[in-house]
């Protein structure tokens, strides 16, 4: 029944030892379990399990496991199959031998029960019967029932353990998956991992060294004490343990404290004394950009275990692949951030030609007249221009920003847009463009000068460029319609592509001029709606209209006007 119970292999071996011994009145027993072309033994001495190897075929016991039959020995030094060594080595002195084959419900043998040194009821030595025989085997087969329980159960403990250290492991990488996301840098990144790695692992504290794509080595150092705070040092190639595991690209672990060999400072970093430490290198194919480190477990056994090491590499392998992907991405938002501010100081230098011409204009009538009245007004209008810069440029600082500040003020509007006819004659110099402007002289507006000037010029610079070079015609009017005031700016040319019609107003959007950039429409629209009103378009073969239109009184304020263009 005991035998039966027993489901650990050291409490089966003892039960079956001692049944043996009692039984058989035998001296000593041993059991000597199969394992590949060998049979290791458990020999029961005194109360101790002591531990022989013997090789399949060789001895008493290795000719039972090779031929499946039992041997009865009378005297063992008269019999050529007895090995006196192990007596010679212990100085036991053997004698009688019965030894039996265990075997599996297939008929394998998978081990063998040896009995030595019978003993008779006055305690004198005698010798193991055929009765004996039938008793051990009877005793074999239990126990050989029980043994391959007890390897079943435990290769089910085996297997139980292993599946849940596999869905552990599972949920941590889930878990630093979903925390690597959300990580905008690589110090972030790398206090993530070290924190749920130590964990996993019982580690005391943990380092993530990481190469740059411009050769600089960083250690990201965290104390599971204190995880929120993450210290970085720069190192040299092969500079510590963590170092030592990229150069290798190989795991290492190392349980001696002197071996270790990390410097001074990381282990000031590190804050504790290093007894232990694993780690292993960050690689993606042939690029190791880093490596990860481990040091000293807070549990028993003190040392990193295989289970520890081969989580830290499957941990590896997908942080080198999140930081691959970190690396591209932020190389791509660079590269846009570039693009994009290329794409600005494009729009910059396309709207500062109108100005830019205008003053050149004046300039050079500047130089060819000696009326004074005539200079200073030429002067004036020049000074106007770069008050115009000014705001242009405060209004492109503003959209990159995404701010929405206008001045309003009352607005005569002849004087405003004879100001405005000026700026376009003088731009239409040398072009071949026939250009009327209409609008009721009397009629007063509300907006901020500056903007709506801005937005103006954006979309007669867009009509002039859109027309034919060789003739075109260029019409702006300015009437009241209700509650608004609209201005509508139209062109003789050949009308917008359908294609970009819908996402015309949006930014870098282009009808593949070669000096567009695409953002003077989408500051339009954006002008408008800072008034509260809107800018429409409708356009066909034979030209393109643009209706800004604006409420006719504006009730917004601006806390500190600037002063007039012109004033």
């Amino acid at each position: 029944m005991a035998v039966g119970n027993a489901v650990d292999l050291d409490e089966l071996l003892t039960i079956v030892l001692n049944a043996a011994t009692h039984v058989l009145q035998a001296d000593r027993a041993t059991i000597y379990v199969r394992d590949g072309d060998s049979l290791i033994s458990r020999v029961k001495n005194d109360d101790a399990l002591e531990l022989i190897t013997v090789p399949l075929g060789k001895g008493v016991a290795g000719q039972v496991a090779e031929t499946g039959r039992p041997i009865r020995i009378r005297d063992a030094y008269k019999d050529a199959r007895f090995d006196p060594s192990w007596d010679k080595m212990s100085g036991y002195r053997t004698r009688a031998i019965l030894a039996v084959p265990l075997k599996d419900h297939t008929g394998k043998v998978i081990g063998v029960i040896q009995a030595l040194n019978k003993i008779s009821a006055d305690d004198r030595p005698t010798v193991f019967t055929p009765y004996d025989t039938e008793l051990l085997n009877a005793l074999a087969t239990q126990a050989a029932v029980s043994f391959e329980k007890s390897q079943l159960f435990q290769r089910l403990t085996d297997h139980k353990i292993r599946l849940e250290r596999s869905v552990s492991d599972l949920a941590l990488l889930y878990e630093l998956e979903t925390a690597l996301s959300r990580s905008s840098s690589v110090e972030q990144l790398a206090r993530q991992v070290i924190k749920l790695t130590a964990e996993a692992c019982r580690a005391e504290a943990g380092a993530l060294l990481f190469e740059s794509r411009d050769g600089v080595l960083t250690l990201y150092v965290v104390n599971t004490s204190d995880v929120e705070e993450v210290r970085e040092v720069c190192v040299q190639h092969g500079e510590g343990i963590a170092g030592r595991a990229m150069a290798q690209n190989e795991s290492i672990q190392i349980d001696d404290p002197e071996l270790i060999r990390d410097p001074g400072r990381v282990r000031e970093l590190l804050g504790i004394d290093v007894r232990s430490a694993l780690a292993s290198p960050l690689a993606e194919g042939k690029r190791v950009c880093g490596a990860i480190a481990l040091y000293n477990r807070d549990a028993q056994p003190s040392s990193f275990s295989e289970d520890d090491a081969s989580l830290l590499r499957l941990v590896s392998a997908n942080v080198s692949t999140e930081l691959r992907v970190f690396e591209e991405r932020h190389e791509r938002e660079r590269a846009e951030r570039l693009g994009t501010l290329g794409r600005l100081l494009s729009g910059v230098m396309h709207d500062l030609r109108t100005p830019l011409t205008i003053i050149s204009g004046y300039v050079q009538l500047m130089e060819v007249t000696d009326d004074k009245d005539s200079r200073a007004s030429y002067a004036q209008t020049v000074s106007e221009q770069f008050e115009l810069i000014g705001a242009m440029q405060q209004e492109l600082l503003a959209y990159a920003r995404g701010e929405r500040k206008v001045w309003i003020r009352k607005i005569i509007l002849k004087r405003f847009l004879d100001q405005f006819r000026e700026q376009v004659v003088s731009g239409l110099r040398g072009k071949n463009v026939e250009f009327q402007i209409d609008f009721d002289r009397k009629a007063i507006a509300f907006f901020d000068e500056a903007k709506i000037l801005r937005a103006l010029n954006n979309l007669v610079n867009n009509a002039i460029e859109a027309m034919d070079p060789d003739g075109g015609k260029l019409r702006i009017e300015c009437e009241e319609r209700g509650d608004d005031i609209e201005f509508c700016v139209t062109d003789s040319g050949p009308g917008i592509p359908k294609e970009i019609r819908d996402k015309l107003f949006e930014p870098f959007v282009t009808a593949g001029k070669e000096t567009g950039t695409g953002l003077g429409l989408s500051i339009v629209k954006r002008i408008a709606e800072e008034h509260g009103g809107s800018v429409e378009m409708s356009s066909s073969a034979d030209g393109t209209s643009f209706i800004l239109r604006l409420p006719h009184a504006v009730r917004l304020q601006s806390r500190r006007p600037p002063p007039a263009l012109g004033s």
